[in-house]
């Protein structure tokens, strides 16, 4: 199955759940347009997989997209194993991969319902090298994964 979006979601506030909507504006070097993550830094749009969330759901959690913060869920692709400096284009985007997983300093209230939660180890993080449109749906390919490039 090739490797799809499934949901992008927003928020205009951090530290909150994010909303599902149709399609997104993703502007180089800024992120989503009007989503409360994006700026100049190096963690402009989160990615988490569906089969992330589906383990949890497994666990008996009642999630869904943009529950654990993220902007891209995707379906198809094996997210924690793209290495650093991955390019990948997303719909009409291009972005390079810049974190895998993140610290979570304060325990979010997956972590209590479930006693674990999977975007600090399953999550990942990109910077725009391209902007364009992201919507349901679309195809991402990895482009390279040539960190030298």
């Amino acid at each position: 199955m090739p490797a799809k979006v499934v949901a992008v979601c927003v928020s205009e506030q951090k530290g909150e759940r994010k909303k599902p909507v149709s399609e997104v504006l993703v502007r180089e070097n800024h992120g989503i347009v009007g989503d409360a993550h994006a700026g100049d830094w190096h963690r402009q749009i989160s990615l988490l997989a569906l089969e992330s969330i589906k383990k949890m759901q497994a666990k008996g959690l009642d999630v869904t997209t943009g529950d654990f913060a993220e902007n891209i869920t995707t379906e198809g692709i094996d997210l924690p194993s793209l290495p650093i400096g991955t390019r990948l284009v997303i719909g009409e985007t291009l972005n390079e991969v810049t974190q895998i997983g993140k610290e979570c300093h304060t325990r979010c209230a997956i972590y209590h319902q479930a006693g674990d939660c999977v975007m600090p180890r399953e999550g990942i993080f990109v910077k725009v090298l391209r902007g364009g449109v992201v919507k349901v749906n679309d195809p991402i390919e990895i482009v390279t994964t040539d960190v030298a490039n």
